[in-house]
């Protein structure tokens, strides 16, 4: 069996965010960058199932600008295989990102897509779920727990009411919840190693795919800050102050 991980290259989550002063978007100049952290997940638990015997090969795909590259280096650190590389601009909308891993799935032919459920930069949540309506494949999302056996895959997914079972046919995709696992440290020795591993590099022309974008970013500004609040003695005074000065009773 193959397993095609997805992984992204955002703002590490330490960095405290900034706006350009012109408003266009966020900073991204001079700004340490790192794998989306459920991506690693993602990884991490491809990884365990290749270590069980049920898988023999774990390919990482990253779509975006040259240094996504950088990304795919540190999954092939923590024990991948190979990496495949589309070269794209940076802000590429999520069902364009859909259409380039249908291309990568169809070329590839793995059982299993593994991927973040979804990017802390921009948390659209929307990957996965375009690329099993592209794919007409089972998908599972925001899984905490998985478990592979003759052909099914047996996963736990946390839902408003608690926790849902269910069982998928491969070929499937599935993203993965920060609770799934721990993600591993990358060793020095696998580190030096993941240099000599290959990794294709292609781009959206070369898949026939266009990523022109579909919507129109007007402008990125920071939420108003927070009024500083006020004590009150009591409750009838708290009742008094919503109901008079707030106007919310």
């Amino acid at each position: 069996m193959k397993i095609l991980v997805a992984v992204k290259r955002v703002i590490d989550y330490n960095v405290q965010i900034r706006i350009k002063t012109d408003g266009s978007g966020v900073e991204t100049e001079n700004v340490k960058m790192s794998m989306n952290p459920p991506d690693e997940n993602a990884v991490e638990e491809a990884l365990r199932i290749k270590e069980a015997g049920k898988a023999e090969e774990i390919i990482i795909v990253s779509i975006g600008e040259e240094k996504s590259k950088e990304t795919i280096r540190a999954a092939l650190a923590m024990g991948a295989d190979r990496g495949i590389f589309v070269n794209t601009s940076a802000n590429i909308e999520p069902i364009a990102v859909a259409k380039i891993l249908r291309k990568i799935v169809e070329k590839e032919s793995p059982s299993i897509v593994l991927m973040g459920k979804q990017a802390i930069d921009d948390d659209c949540n929307q990957t996965g779920q375009m690329l099993s309506t592209l794919l007409s494949w089972s998908q599972g999302t925001f899984i905490s727990k998985i478990n592979i056996e003759n052909n099914t895959a047996s996963i736990t997914r946390e839902i408003d009411e608690g926790l849902e079972m269910l069982e998928l046919k491969l070929p499937s995709i599935i993203t993965c919840d920060l609770r799934l696992n721990e993600p591993r440290y990358a060793s020095l020795p696998n580190i030096m190693k993941a240099k000599k591993k290959p990794i294709e590099a292609l781009s959206a022309k070369d898949l026939d795919v266009d990523t022109t974008p579909r919507i129109k970013n007007l402008k990125v500004e920071e939420p108003p800050k927070r009024e500083k609040g006020i004590m009150v003695k009591d409750i009838a005074e708290l009742v008094q102050k919503l109901k008079h000065e707030a106007k919310v009773i």
